[in-house]
């Protein structure tokens, strides 16, 4: 059997799925992929589900090679460079990994994740029905913890299919849309307009648990000490400091600091994905309107096998071509004799 061994790896990566739904009740957090579009764009690309188990790679670069055989893979989420054995690969496209070749990503850009999905999926023994990793409690697999030099995934051998690409739409900078509440009644009118005419940033201290968010003091009516209720990935909590925290996928089921609104279903990967330090904007909108974007949203997923193109390649003879006079005659910019030829029909100086 084919595996894809971790030669090198940065930080916050780790094996990510769709997550655990359905267990909060249980104090289970879900976990999950931060940015459940390029996850699922990744699984497409390589015949998936589209949930299926990915590497979700932070925003540091990797190094991935092939044994035992050939693999398949895919790439989509935050763009960087890639190549595998110096040929380049593009993100949102699949790829061949020979036996013995490595993959190579650098720094994510204008992004903070990638997904490495692996034709045939990841091997591993579900934690209540997901690979997902969350490292705080343990679960997780093949490993229950970020990824690290010398882990092995295993794959199935890659196939023949031809390599595609996926076409997703344009990126947008549009503000991260939110919903009210459930506590925005702990705030003044007037700290809920500082919060929507303000510039955010993420901090560069945020994880999987919560993005802390740099920006004004949002002060509270009443205190900070609520009774503890649930949460949801996208809930804006607001400390005793008034410094906002959004709820990631690794958070804790509940909490006790009021929430003042909710980042959409649909905005919350665009919103993972933003870098620390990118200045963004919050915009309030209705729960018919994010009820309206979430059915977009998964309107989009079901069109992702629709998306999809082949790659039109090319054999280069590069011998034939060292042959050829591509360039026409030739000249030296720094040689005057090769480019400026005196005329008969022109007088010379006297």
């Amino acid at each position: 059997m084919s595996k894809l061994v971790v030669t090198s790896i940065g930080p916050a990566s780790s094996v990510q799925d769709g997550g655990r739904p359905g267990s909060q009740r249980y104090g289970l957090v879900p976990s999950g992929a931060m940015d459940r579009l390029a996850l699922a764009a990744g699984n497409t690309l390589v015949g998936n589900e589209l949930f299926a188990a990915t590497v979700e790679i932070g925003p540091f670069g990797a190094v991935f090679t092939a044994r035992g055989g050939a693999v398949r893979i895919a790439l989509a989420g935050a763009s960087r460079n890639a190549d595998i054995a110096g040929r380049p690969v593009a993100i949102g496209s699949t790829a061949t990994i020979a036996d013995g070749e490595a993959l190579t990503l650098g720094f994510a850009r204008g992004g903070s994740f990638s997904y490495l999905a692996i034709e045939g999926g990841i091997a591993g023994e579900p934690d209540f029905g997901s690979l997902s990793v969350n490292a705080r409690a343990g679960l997780g697999s093949p490993y229950p913890r970020p990824l690290q030099a010398g882990d092995e995934l295993q794959a199935s051998p890659a196939s023949a299919a031809p390599e595609r690409r996926i076409e997703l739409p344009a990126a947008t900078k549009a503000p991260i849309r939110v919903v009210w509440g459930p506590q925005d009644d702990e705030f003044a009118d007037e700290a809920k307009k500082l919060f929507l005419d303000s510039e955010w940033k993420i901090s560069a201290t945020s994880d999987r648990m919560g993005y802390r968010l740099e920006g004004p003091v949002i002060k509270h009516l009443h205190g900070h000490n609520i009774v503890s209720d649930g949460t949801v990935n996208g809930s804006l909590q607001v400390p005793g400091n008034g410094q906002p925290i959004v709820l990631m996928p690794d958070r804790g089921t509940s909490g006790g600091y009021p929430k003042i609104a909710t980042v959409i279903s649909a905005d919350f990967g665009r919103f993972a994905q933003t870098p620390a330090g990118r200045a963004f904007r919050f915009e309030a909108v209705s729960m018919a309107e994010a009820q309206l974007a979430a059915r977009k949203f998964w309107e989009l997923l079901r069109s992702l096998p629709d998306r999809l193109r082949p790659i039109e390649s090319f054999d280069l003879n590069i011998d034939a071509l060292q042959d050829a006079n591509v360039a026409g005659q030739a000249v030296s910019a720094v040689d005057v004799a090769t480019w400026q030829v005196a005329s008969a029909d022109v007088a010379g100086p006297d």
